[in-house]
């Protein structure tokens, strides 16, 4: 099996990741891998930013290296994990196993939205009985096919293809721009503001200011031409997606 391994180590790179062939390489920080079990198993191991959960997830669900699982390492700070974990709920088909301590293990809850969770004391073993379970697991015939894209007032975003299309129209987005779309479309109605934009689809990393979203709205609206009302601004907040159409 292929891994993503979400880390907050200094072998992260800033943007989508790293793919190394065969065992996972050098250690993501000082203190070691957060799993030293994977190194003794012939897994393939991605690596990408912790703060950036979502862009990595969409770059690799669907690349021809097949990534199976997403591992969200918490060894060093659980709540980044916890955040990275919320973030990718309901946004992606690659099941997430969170690595925790034993004393972080009572923060897990079920809004992590985790298939399975793994401490780094882990035997090679176990780690590999685990995989092999999330990969039977996704062989579901009832899972396959489901949850690939989102539908709401004429908008259809495909995730697994990266396409947008405005009542049959291909919207020719850039990489963030889809990113943008498709989380105000994940949440219908609801009003976001310009630094819940920031963190959910730049990253808790990004240093740029809140302009950086009304520019990209700004694009957006452009491309959506007519139907350039379903992300209305809601003035002193913030904006929202299919709210009706404004007057």
């Amino acid at each position: 099996m292929e891994l993503l391994l979400l880390t907050a180590g200094d072998s992260a790179p800033e943007q989508g990741g790293r793919h190394h062939g065969g065992r996972l390489g050098a250690p993501a920080n000082d203190a070691g891998t957060p799993l030293p079990a994977l190194e003794l198993l012939a897994h393939q191991v991605a690596i990408a930013s912790l703060a950036a959960p979502l862009q990595a997830a969409l770059a690799y669900e669907n690349a021809p290296h097949r990534i199976g699982a997403i591992l969200i390492d918490g060894t060093a700070d659980p709540r980044a994990a916890r955040a990275a974990a919320v973030a990718l709920s309901g946004r992606t088909r690659l099941p997430r196993v969170a690595i925790v301590r034993d004393a972080a293990l009572a923060a897990l809850s079920p809004e992590w939205d985790l298939a399975d969770f793994i401490t780094p004391e882990a035997s090679p073993a176990e780690l590999e009985a685990r995989l092999r379970l999330l990969a039977a697991a996704g062989d579901d015939p009832d899972e396959a096919g489901s949850g690939s894209a989102v539908e709401v007032s004429g908008v259809e975003i495909d995730e697994s293809n990266f396409v947008a299309t405005v009542h049959g129209r291909k919207l020719d987005l850039t990489y963030k721009e889809f990113e943008l779309l498709h989380f105000l479309a994940l949440h219908p109605a609801r009003v976001f503001t310009r630094e819940q934009l920031l963190s959910e689809v730049w990253g808790t990393d990004y240093f740029g200011g809140a302009r950086t979203v009304d520019v990209h709205v700004r694009r957006l609206r452009a491309k959506l031409g007519e139907h350039e009302w379903l992300i209305s601004t809601v003035r002193g907040v913030g904006y929202g997606f299919a709210r009706g159409r404004q007057g």
